[in-house]
This record gives C-alpha cells, structure tokens and sequence, in this order.
C-alpha cells in the first residue's frame, strides 16, 4: 500500500521485523514504550533512534520503522514520556535531551546495536534530535532533520507576533494525536469548525479552550510573549549547532512552518564548518511527509547511508538544492543564499512599484485594521489544509489591505534568499501590527502569494516609525510578462492574534480599538536577486 501511494521509492532490500511493546527506562526511571523494527537478515545494521510524542503507529511506523529497516537499518522507535503508553508526565521541550541518552544507554545493551546510530525525523522529532545533540554521544554519526523545530518561543511568537492557528493545532496534535488517528482527526477537525469562532469569543488564551480542552501549557505558551521570560528558558536547543560535528541533513519546504527556523540552522553549521545539506522543496509542513515523501525519503536514505555505512552513491554533488517556485525546477547550489545582492522596489501613491527611489518621506496610503473584523489570512505556511500558495485577489478587494505592484516583466526575476520589507508608518493609536507579503501577478491577474511576515509596531503620537518585516526566504522565478506585487495589511488572522489597537498584550486585550496605519514613501521591498548561474536549471518532476 505505501508503494502504491508513493511511487519512485527505492526496491526494499530486506523484508521487516516488528518487535513491538517494549520497554526502555528514561532518565528517571519512568518507561518508556518503544517498537523496534529491524531487517530480518543476518548481520550487522547501523540504528536509527526516532523519538516521537505523537505516537508510534501511522504515520511513523511505516515512514520510519518499516521503510527504513526494509534499507537496512535497526529502527528503534519510542515514545516520549507520558505520551502513547509512556510512563511520566510529558513536559513539553524539558525531558528530551535526558531521555534521548537515556535511550542510547538501552541500545548500547542489545546485542544488535553496533554503536553506529543515526537520528531522523520531523517537527517535534526534529527537536528531540537537536536536544541529544546539544552534547553529542560518541554513537551519534548522522541526523537528518525533516520540517524540524529548534526554537519553540519563535514558533509561537516572531517579533512579537502571536502565531495563533498553527499554535493552536500543535496543541491539538500534542494532546490528542499520541491517542490514535481517529481521536486526532475528530480533534482537528472540531477545532477548524470553531477557530474563526473561538478567536472571537475573547481573549486567545481563554477561549481557546473550547474547542481543545484544557491544556495547561498551551496557555503558558500563549501568553508568555518575551523570549527571556522565565517559561521558555531552556526551550531552545539551536545552540547545538553552533559546536557540532555530527553530519546532519536538514529539508523543509518554502511553505513550511518552520522554515525560517531550519534556514537558521543551516547557516550555523556552515558557520561551525560541520558536515550538512539543505533540501527545500515546494512543500507546506505536512506536505513534506505526503507528496513530497519520495524526494525527501531518498534525500535521506542517501544521507544516512554514506554516514552510517561509508555508501555515498545517493549524495547530491552540492550542498544545497531547492525548488525554484514559478518555474517548477529544482536548482542544485553550493550554498544558501547563493551570495544574493539586494535589488529595492519602492511603492508610489498610485499603487506602483517601482525601481525609481522616492525623493521624500510623504504619505503614500493609509487603511483602517479592525480588530473586531480582522483581515483575513490565506495559505502560506501553515499547519492546516489551507496551507501554501492561493490566489489572493478576494483578499487584496477588501478596503484593509494594500497593494502596490510592479510593471509586467520585460524578462524573467530570479529571487532567491531572504525577503523583507523596510517600512515608514505612523499610526493613529500608537499601537499595531503589520503584515507584508510578496506576490506574484499572471496575465491574468491572479495574485499568488510567494513569501510574507508580520511586524509589531510601536509609534508616538503620529510621528512615523521604520520598522523592518522579514518576509522568510524563498526561490522563486518571476516569469516574462508576470508582474511583482507588495501587499501590505495590518494582520492575518487567525494565522496571527489580532493586535487589539491598545497597549494591552493580545493574548489579555478585552478591548478592541480600530487602527489607521499610514505607508510612508520611503518604504521599499528588498528583493535579493543571485549573481550566479544555476549548476541545474532542467524541469523535473516534484516526487
């Protein structure tokens, strides 16, 4: 049935084994349930630890225990604690670097571990692969790390914006997933038939609580918005990358959620000169792991192969490949950013954009955000099924949202990197929020969204402030004749907490204040644009 479902994925080597239920101690004591999977052929198999809160049955069980050891690999497969027949409470981000070298002890007492060990795995299986790495055990000799979390606050939080849908459905998937696949489902799907409801019920952090139940640390996550308060010291594990010299494969897709946070990790270990790649794909988060599961299964296989068992036939020749968006290549590069130089596109009182720079600092536009009628958000990356690109033209018709757009392209333009946008605004209330996204315009005027990012704002009296958005990165080719489109809006919700207008945090705000925000003309959009040649530029299919 999987190979039915995902063609292209390699011939099996070996049949699997399943030896399912058992039990391995965590650091203090507590059992943890484990399923171990493994090739049923004499001889020696490197291990690959995976980690999971949600659960060991489906989906993990056959993209993880069967796929792998069908390639040769031991597949150890545990629990967290107080998840799925674990033992112990589950403490989100607290146990996992103990428990993971707990669980390395318990291999090092069967006969079949070898002492070569890999990690693999995504999302919150990514973090518990970061947190054993933060010191590295001897065994460890490859990670691959798929659509991973390294930095819990800046999944719920970026610059001060609440990330409200995606945080909530993690807590939908953290508390219900681990109790089988009907439970999540019922779950998920009764959250998405009352969010628009409960973000509008009060405040975030109490209502929430209708449509999930009660989860204690989803209100901490929700209300403590300061990196440095006391809740989220610890959480973060990204440091591990900055000493490590574990060979460690990293994929995420342009609409994932945790892009961002994997683009991160990248550069520090470029920086820390360990061995890596990057693999970004046309994929949302869960996307990855469906349509995306023959690419990213082979990126992987080929990965843990060449450092598990010294075959390095399935590596890539350069260190970085990605899917160029409006072209539907894939291009293999030798870094990311590939040395991109900065192009700016100003907007013009007229709805332009423009490579002319402004002469002054007036007015542009001004709209009115209403919290109590928030603008909506559409696709990007999310956790939902609304994820990625859409068509954004009934968005971009409502009187909150802004758009400024530039001439139909003479030739192609190729962005690759980091987009942002520099903005002048001033504001009535001196408090709210901003949102840019980057589109891309067709012939026939279909509006596509490519990248986006909020801002917080903070302005006195009617004195105008900069303020830089990161818009996340991309590759993305504008073709000839499409047209480049800044949008500007003061949310998108519920994606984000809508800002109240006051000074209240969001996650409290009983009040809801309309905001005018005014676009000064000195504002721009920064647009990184690559000197280099592409090393691949032939179509492919996406896996």
């Amino acid at each position: 049935m999987m190979r039915a479902t995902w063609r292209n994925l390699p011939p099996k080597r070996y049949d699997a084994g399943w030896e399912p239920g058992l039990t391995v101690p965590a650091a203090d004591g507590s059992p943890l349930r484990t399923d171990h999977y493994f090739p049923r052929a004499q001889g020696d198999f490197p291990t690959l630890l995976v980690r999971s809160p949600y659960g060991r049955g489906v989906p993990w069980s056959p993209l993880y225990g069967i796929l792998f050891a069908e390639q040769g690999f031991h597949v150890v497969l545990q629990s967290c604690r107080g998840t799925a027949g674990s033992g112990g409470e589950f403490g989100l981000w607290r146990h996992e670097a103990a428990d993971g070298r707990a669980a390395v002890s318990w291999l090092r007492e069967q006969p079949w571990f070898t002492g070569v060990l890999g990690t693999i795995g995504p999302s919150y299986l990514g973090y518990v692969q970061w947190a054993l790495a933060l010191d590295p055990l001897p065994e460890l000799r490859a990670m691959v790390i798929q659509v991973g979390l390294h930095d819990p606050h800046a999944y719920f939080h970026a610059g001060g914006v609440l990330h409200l849908e995606n945080a909530l459905i993690s807590g939908v998937g953290m508390t219900y997933q681990h109790r089988g696949v009907a439970s999540f489902v019922r779950a998920l799907l009764r959250l998405q038939r009352r969010l628009r409801a409960i973000v509008r019920e009060g405040p975030p952090h109490g209502a929430y609580t209708s449509g999930l139940g009660d989860v204690p640390w989803l209100e901490d996550a929700l209300t403590q918005a300061e990196p440095d308060d006391p809740y989220w010291l610890g959480t973060s594990v990204g440091e591990a990358a900055e000493r490590l010299r574990v060979p460690t494969a990293l994929v995420t897709g342009w609409h994932d959620a945790l892009a961002d946070q994997t683009v991160e990790q990248f550069a520090r270990l470029r920086r820390a000169d360990c061995e890596t790649s990057l693999l970004v794909g046309p994929w949302t988060h869960t996307s990855a792991l469906q349509q995306g599961w023959p690419e990213v299964f082979a990126e992987s296989l080929g990965w843990l192969r060449a450092h598990l068992c010294a075959d390095a036939g399935g590596l890539r020749p350069t260190g970085v490949r990605v899917h160029v968006g409006g072209e539907d290549v894939w291009r293999d590069l030798d870094d990311w950013p590939p040395a991109p130089a900065t192009t700016p596109w100003f907007p013009t009182p007229d709805g332009h954009l423009t490579r002319q720079a402004p002469t002054d600092s007036a007015p542009l536009a001004s709209f009115c955000h209403d919290p109590a009628d928030p603008t909506p958000s559409v696709g990007g990356p999310l956790l939902s099924r609304g994820a990625g690109p859409r068509d954004n033209r009934a968005l971009e018709a409502r009187q909150d949202v802004l758009t400024f757009t530039g001439p139909p392209l003479a030739e192609p333009v190729d962005v690759l990197g980091a987009v942002c946008a520099r903005l002048r605004v001033s504001t009535d209330t001196g408090y709210a929020d901003v949102f840019a996204r980057l589109c891309d315009v067709d012939a026939q005027g279909r509006s596509t969204n490519v990248c986006d990012g909020p801002a917080r704002l903070r302005t006195a009296g009617q004195a105008s402030v900069e303020v830089t958005v990161p818009m996340s990165s991309t590759a993305y080719r504008f073709a000839a004749g499409h047209r480049i489109r800044l949008q500007i809006s003061g949310g998108a919700h519920p994606r984000y907490a809508h800002h109240p207008g006051t000074g209240e945090p969001p996650a409290d705000a009983t009040a809801l204040v309309p905001v005018r925000i005014t676009l000064h003309a000195d504002s721009a959009l920064m647009l990184p644009r690559s000197a280099d040649a592409p090393r691949s530029d032939v179509k492919e299919p996406r896996g």
